[in-house]
């Protein structure tokens, strides 16, 4: 099992910025990706960017050069910097962690944080 608890977001001006954080707690070292997710209200939940044990990352066309992805390890941490919001970027954002333990897949979502983009 792996808890996940997201955290930042908030209310921001288009233009700006927000970081959100995700705390994962529990079986972090079955892990073999995490990152964002998203859902505007209407919309399908869509991948924002993921990051894998190796490093590398994916992000989604939408938000490519303007959102980056970290993780601290020895923190069990992943964060999201977000620059230069944009109104279209206002959707709840979870949290995931994808588990592989042999050849069956898992996968945990966080609460979810909302971010608001006025314009």
């Amino acid at each position: 099992q792996v808890q996940l608890v997201e955290s930042g977001g908030g209310l921001v001006q288009a233009g700006g910025s927000l970081r959100l954080s995700c705390a994962a707690s529990g079986s972090t070292g079955s892990i073999n990706a995490i990152g964002w997710y998203r859902q505007a209200p209407g919309k399908q939940r869509e991948l924002v960017a993921v990051i894998s044990n190796g490093d590398s990352t994916n992000y989604a066309d939408s938000v490519k050069g303007r959102f980056t992805i970290s993780r601290d390890n020895a923190k069990n941490t992943v964060s999201l910097q977000m620059n230069s919001l944009k109104p279209e970027d206002t959707a709840v954002y979870y949290c995931n962690a994808k588990v592989i333990i042999s050849t069956t897949r898992f996968q945990y979502w966080g609460q979810g944080t909302q971010v608001t983009v006025s314009s």
